[in-house]
């Protein structure tokens, strides 16, 4: 059962309706049967095993390590517990058995394992109702991407009774309405494009593998920002806040703040249990003293946490697939981009004093802003080609032609779209575009509630129309899935 199907809209407007006549009391309880419900409804009854065995581990494991004192048997069964769970992880996604994996197998797991990890360094205490523990595992919104939540941030939301809140039910509403427009009106438009470049990219040259790599971009970051705008407007709709994870990912001015706004919960996850105790192991505490007679202590300092970056960066790549395409589109090229801007700096500053760029200027803030969309494309282009050597030919293929043409003989209504479809492809970025820059000083939502009550239902009914209207529904089109759902 898909988020954007019609089935889950009638799934999720019985469990709305339930779950507010319902005692308040047994809310909790409702959303673990709804939860199971939605993943069962994905596939075979035997998918839950996974899921089931997991939770089993997690809660018991997560028992002894509160109750246990001496830290070296703490230290075992938090390596047993972690490599179990990876290990299993790593044979759904990684050696053919996709047809086994749940949804959202790798979001489901970190999540665990952040629960796990707090109780180890005692951030928080061991939940003892294994029940509750399996909803907060469970909870569908969160089952299928993300946002990787901690325990401590929802504890209190998931189990505590919620009294209908129209304010909070509308926002709700509107914020799946805004996911529903990216994903099914631009997302899936832009699938077309892409589809046709890259399926076919010994054919394309020049101007049009960047517009296909550029709607690629687009097309990943409505597809995961629509998902969790769906997610998180449902959950806010139930009275369950979830952290956001995107931020204007396009507005970063460098990949560094690129990553503080794009899927923020999997960058926090990661520093708090990989980067951080990686930087506290043994080895990385002594490295610096071993790297400094040679380097001298500042630059020795910096290898240091260049060489865990790199690890943390691997570990990103390989999370998104296990295929070196993913390992250096998204991982290690990321990494190349990071730490050579940190050493290039100085140069940076020179070339800036020389051309009289002043920081902060509007045109130089654009000039970071394009620059950074265009090195994240570079990455998406390994991402979404078959294979390392596809990505490389296209990215050679770009300097082979010049053909600026295309972008006024018609050539661009070839690629998926004809001039209608293209049209209101147009027209929904610069929609999403204006949105994002109001955004950026007031909430849509705060300035749509503070319109007259008959401007809120208009603006609210053209919203859905629109959807409903323009939503690519067509033989091409597909919403079985989304693309980090796989991941």
């Amino acid at each position: 059962m898909n988020i954007t199907s019609f089935q889950f809209l009638c799934f999720f407007t019985v469990l709305l309706a339930l779950y507010y006549i319902i005692p308040k009391k047994m809310q909790w309880g409702l959303l673990l049967i709804a939860s199971i419900g939605f993943f069962q409804a994905a596939g075979e009854w035997w998918l839950i095993i996974y899921p089931v065995t997991t939770i089993m581990i997690i809660y018991f494991g997560a028992l002894y390590l509160h109750r246990v004192k001496e830290q070296k048997k703490k230290q075992i069964v938090l390596s047993l517990v972690v490599v179990l769970c990876v290990f299993l992880l790593c044979i759904l996604k990684y050696f053919h058995l996709g047809l086994l994996a749940p949804l959202g197998i790798s979001f489901y797991t970190l999540t665990l394992l952040g629960y796990l990890f707090d109780v180890y360094y005692e951030i928080g205490e061991p939940e003892t109702n294994i029940g509750r523990l399996a909803l907060f595992g469970y909870y569908f919104p969160t089952m299928i991407s993300g946002p990787i939540v901690q325990y401590k941030e929802v504890k209190d939301q998931l189990y505590a009774g919620h009294a209908f809140d129209y304010t909070r039910v509308t926002f709700g509403l509107q914020r799946m309405i805004w996911g529903f427009f990216k994903k099914l009106v631009i997302s899936e438009r832009m699938g077309l494009v892409v589809n046709t470049v890259f399926n076919q990219y010994q054919d394309h040259s020049g101007l049009t593998v960047v517009i296909g790599a550029v709607c690629f971009t687009f097309q990943l970051y409505t597809d995961f920002g629509g998902c969790m705008d769906i997610v998180i407007g449902a959950s806010e709709a139930l009275g369950i806040i979830l952290p956001e994870n995107f931020d204007t990912p396009f507005f970063a001015t460098n990949i560094s703040e690129y990553w503080r706004r794009w899927h923020i919960t999997l960058g926090t996850w990661l520093k708090n249990y990989l980067f951080y105790p990686l930087l506290r192991t043994k080895f990385f505490s002594t490295l610096p003293k071993k790297l400094k007679p040679k380097f001298g202590k500042k630059t020795a300092k910096k290898l240091t946490t260049y060489l865990a970056m790199l690890i943390l960066w691997f570990t990103i790549g390989f999370w998104h697939g296990g295929l070196w395409k993913y390992i250096i589109g998204s991982g290690l090229l990321h990494w190349f981009y990071i730490v050579s801007g940190e050493v290039l700096e100085p140069l940076w500053k020179r070339l800036k004093t020389w051309f009289h760029v002043t920081d902060g200027s509007r045109g130089f803030v654009c000039f970071q802003r394009v620059r950074t969309f265009l090195l994240v494309t570079i990455g998406l282009i390994f991402f979404r080609a078959d294979n390392v050597p596809a990505a490389c030919h296209m990215l050679g293929s770009i300097f082979k032609e010049w053909n600026p043409e295309i972008l006024w003989n018609g050539y661009l209504f070839e690629l998926g779209l004809d001039w209608i479809e293209f049209t209101i492809a147009v027209v929904s970025l610069c929609i999403l575009l204006l949105v994002s820059v109001l955004q950026q000083k007031k909430g849509i939502r705060e300035r749509i509630a503070e319109k007259p009550l008959p401007v809120r239902w208009i603006i609210f009914f053209a919203a859905i129309f629109y959807v409903i209207l323009l939503g690519n529904y067509g033989p091409d089109f597909s919403a079985a899935e989304f693309i980090y759902q796989g991941f």
